[in-house]
């Protein structure tokens, strides 16, 4: 997921840590409200109000958002009510190595990527 994030946010909005890492542990720390077993990408937003942190469908739709078409038309699913958007998710991301499979190394970020990612 975050391969296709980086590939197609051109206008660098998102960046990326690992949920084991400590920007995460630091966001945990802040939101009591985060899942203890929560294995999903997470959008931590800035807001008026605040910070926001959404996982899940939430959290790949709002991303979806800051993308250019025809990925941002995506958002729009947020009609969708999130305990069936939630369980949409979880299936696919159950079955993604079956359908996609995996891949023996990543790719390289470029130089302006690096900047994007935190430990």
């Amino acid at each position: 997921a975050v391969q296709f994030l980086l590939a197609h946010d051109r206008a660098g909005a998102l960046h990326y840590a690992p949920l084991q890492g400590e920007t995460a542990a630091r966001v945990r720390a802040r939101h009591p409200e985060w899942p203890p077993d929560l294995d999903s990408l997470v959008l931590v937003e800035q807001t008026a109000s605040g910070e926001r942190v959404s996982w899940y469908s939430t959290g790949v739709l709002r991303m979806m958002a800051v993308l250019p078409w025809p990925w941002r038309a995506l958002h729009l699913l947020r009609i969708v009510p999130r305990i069936l958007r939630d369980a949409l998710y979880r299936g696919f991301a159950a079955r993604r190595i079956g359908w996609f499979g995996t891949v023996s190394s990543c790719r390289l970020p470029t130089e302006a990527q690096q900047q994007r990612l935190h430990p």
